[in-house]
């Protein structure tokens, strides 16, 4: 009966201790947040440590501490206090996040689990970009292009201007492309493919009659090939837009890409280019309307139209079409130069003289980026020096 009644009193002062020690840790909590809301972190910082000493594997106070250390870029210390924290809450997604960024940076295997865990899960948006481009490099390290690639596309989709994901996706689809390219061209170098990438790479570097070549040697190949018929009629039709044979020649392709790929906007934008280029607007405008009839987003008919009413005399209906095109694409330099030129006419100087400014400002930006690619692709044809001597 005594030993029973020692018992009871021993789990009494227990319960009793265990009670005072849980209010001693969520008064610690308390502090400690109201410390982080008044940004004094240091006193914040020795309110979460008094809760770990009383209770060591509670998950606020460590994952705020893991916090603390990260932003110290004390990253052993963080991944100690991380670690505790997601052992008893695995459900702490940011907190597993923040573990996984310190165990890729200490170098630990565990990390590329923890990151892939944790990505999908995540709100924050600036958590969600260091997170995924810490996974996006790890996979890219690894020679993983396209795992790499599944991470970039929706970062570029949360932040489409941030530098340092465009810099890592561009990197990232580079390698995909040039990965691809050389195993078409050691699978197939003789195929009409290889001949149609060739052309593309030519059209991309101004060498449009080169390109033209290439794109017959594709059609020789294989005269059935989806969309060479339609790039050759481009290639052709941009080497010489006023010459009448390459005129008759676009539209010999115009036609085998139709009866090859059905009708689609951008033949039915060719054609009305051609027409334009023999002064047909009335044929031009038609084909331009018809080309919106089967996109009605596709910019080049929005403009073309645009330029077509222009030259009709109707300058309030172009407007509205440029308009168009530049709520799609507001980078279209073309759109705002026929736009400026319309305003003027309409006599609103202060709007003409604003897309004006437009234009030649996305004209120089775009200049400045094809002289950049100049400069790239320079720098790989120049032949390398020799090691030793010859």
């Amino acid at each position: 009966m005594q030993h029973s009644s020692r018992t009871k009193l021993f789990l009494l002062f227990w319960f009793v201790n265990a009670a005072l020690a849980q209010s001693d840790v969520a008064n610690h909590l308390r502090q400690a947040n109201d410390y982080l809301k008044a940004k004094n972190p240091e006193a914040a910082a020795r309110e979460f440590e008094a809760v770990t000493a009383l209770d060591p594997k509670n998950a606020e106070a460590n994952a705020n501490l893991g916090v603390m250390a990260f932003f110290r870029r004390d990253y052993p210390k963080a991944a100690q206090y991380l670690r505790v924290a997601v052992a008893a809450n695995p459900a702490l997604a940011k907190t597993e996040a923040l573990l996984g960024i310190c165990e890729r940076r200490l170098g630990l295997p565990s990390a590329q689990a923890r990151l892939e865990r944790s990505f999908p899960k995540l709100k924050e948006r600036g958590l969600q970009i260091q997170t995924g481009l810490e996974l996006a490099n790890l996979y890219y390290q690894q020679g993983a292009a396209d795992r790499a690639a599944s991470v970039m596309l929706p970062l570029v989709d949360i932040d489409p201007d941030n530098v340092e994901i465009l810099y890592m996706a561009q990197r990232v689809y580079s390698d995909l492309a040039d990965n691809t390219l050389n195993k078409l061209a050691i699978l197939a170098p003789g195929s009409a493919r290889m001949q149609q990438v060739i052309a593309e790479r030519l059209v991309n570097d101004g060498d449009l009659k080169g390109a033209a070549e290439h794109y017959r040697k594709a059609l020789a190949i294989d005269s059935h090939l989806p969309g060479v018929h339609y790039e050759l009629a481009e290639a052709l039709l941009e080497t010489a837009p006023t010459d009448e044979q390459a005129q008759e020649a676009a539209e010999k392709e115009l036609k085998a890409a139709r009866e090859l790929e059905g009708d689609t906007s951008r033949a039915e934008c060719l054609e009305a280019r051609i027409l334009f280029h023999r002064s047909d607007i009335n044929g031009s405008y038609e084909h331009y309307k018809h080309a919106l009839e089967l996109n009605p987003g596709d910019a080049e008919a929005q403009v073309g139209i645009g330029r077509l009413l222009a030259t009709m005399q109707k300058p309030q209906e172009a407007v509205r079409y440029l308009r168009m095109a530049i709520e799609a694409d507001p980078l279209n330099e073309q759109a705002h130069y026929r736009l400026a030129t319309v305003y003027k006419k309409l006599g609103q100087h202060e709007e003409s003289v604003k897309e004006l400014k437009l234009f030649q400002e996305i004209k120089q930006t775009k200049e400045q980026i094809r002289e950049l690619y100049r400069q790239m692709n320079r720098k790989r044809r120049e032949p390398t020096e020799p090691d030793g001597e010859s």
